[in-house]
């Protein structure tokens, strides 16, 4: 699967940008700052139906305008196909495949796989659990419909049982009240608590078999499901906790508290993973993500590579471009600052390349 064409409108620091790319490596150069890696969000909305970088909506919209659109025209299975995202201040956005608008953006999830890598992608080891399951929940999103659903309707029950807890602060609650939200968070919770821990039984392997190669075996890396429940105790624990979450006001056990430890020699990566081998560690995981895909959809994925080359010597650099060049591998775009750097390493490819100067929002369409 290929991305041939990218038209852009008013999308954060770009005006107006028309772009053809080849089916190997685009390479985006440019200083900090220019658009670079705006350009590969645009890309990832038209996949995924929102930005990486958790801003909302309104907030891409270029200043000073109203609206912004965003096009692409897709190859897939010798098929073409234009996607259309467009959104206007204080109105729902629309979301479009060949002009037929979309009643639900999870039927579009899944369409055109994608794996992004980018320097934001740290917080999956500093930061908080929901990053490490949204990652999960992500990958596993792009080929289950079901499992996607099932989170999905777990989340709009999470909700309301949260409100009901809220609205009921400082007042007796009746327990029956609850007992209907308990019964759809363990109904949905449970098949996606069963999936994710299938998946991540599977995935860790790919995922040590990449980081083997990028740190040629140097250390032992360990992905581990950390459920907050069993899978045969979700009403039981729900019920058991109902005091406690008088107090607090919000559902204190289910999936949605779900965590995934990062570990490097038997140790939490957050603690004594170098900023080298944290990234280390990320890049093998989303190449992991990426092979994963491919095996259970059959599609190769477009993958991004945003400023990964920064804090890692040559040689690991060289192993990542040697990699995506792997037959496996499709269509992929890459950031970076340094245009002799990453030409010389492109030149050592089989796949053919394509390099965009880009200078504040702006990028010729012929390729440098």
């Amino acid at each position: 699967m290929t991305i041939k064409e990218i038209h852009i409108i008013n999308f954060k620091n770009i005006e107006e940008l028309n772009l053809s790319f080849c089916s190997g490596f685009n390479c985006f150069i440019g200083s900090n700052g220019a658009g670079k890696t705006n350009i590969l969000d645009a890309i990832y909305q038209l996949s995924m139906c929102k930005s990486y970088f958790n801003l909302s909506d309104t907030q891409n919209i270029r200043h000073g305008e109203e609206f912004f659109v965003v096009q692409g025209k897709y190859e897939r299975d010798d098929e073409e196909m234009n996607v259309y995202y467009g959104v206007k201040r204080d109105q729902k956005k629309v979301f479009k495949k060949d002009q037929k608008t979309y009643t639900r953006l999870s039927d579009h999830i899944g369409l055109l796989p994608l794996v992004i890598i980018s320097p934001q992608d740290v917080q999956l080891i500093d930061g908080s659990s929901d990053g490490r399951r949204k990652l999960v929940d992500g990958i596993i999103s792009q080929y289950d419909k079901e499992y996607l659903h099932s989170l999905i309707s777990y989340n709009k029950a999470l909700e309301q049982r949260n409100a009901l807890l809220k609205s009921y602060t400082g007042r007796h609650l009746e327990l029956d009240l609850l007992e209907i939200w308990d019964e759809k968070l363990a109904e949905h919770g449970t098949p996606v608590m069963q999936k994710r821990k299938a998946f991540l039984t599977e995935f860790r392997e790919m995922f040590q078999h990449y980081y083997g190669l990028l740190s040629c075996g140097k250390e032992q890396v360990v992905m581990e499901y950390q459920p907050s429940v069993k899978e045969e105790d979700m009403r039981s624990v729900l019920r058991q906790n109902v005091e406690r979450d008088r107090i607090l006001s919000y559902t204190s056990a289910g999936i949605h508290r779900d965590d995934i430890a990062l570990l490097l020699d038997e140790y939490p990566v957050k603690k004594v993973g170098s900023q080298g081998q944290k990234k280390t560690f990320l890049i093998a995981l989303k190449l992991a993500q990426y092979v994963w895909l491919q095996k259970i959809t059959q599609v190769k994925p477009i993958l991004l590579l945003d400023d990964i080359f920064d804090k890692l010597d040559t040689e690991r650099v060289g192993r990542i471009i040697d990699i995506a060049g792997q037959d496996i591998f499709g269509q992929v775009f890459m950031t970076d600052t340094n245009r002799l750097h990453i030409d010389e390493l492109l030149k050592s490819q089989k796949s053919e390349y394509a390099l965009y100067q880009v200078e504040n929002g702006k990028c010729q369409n012929d390729p440098i």
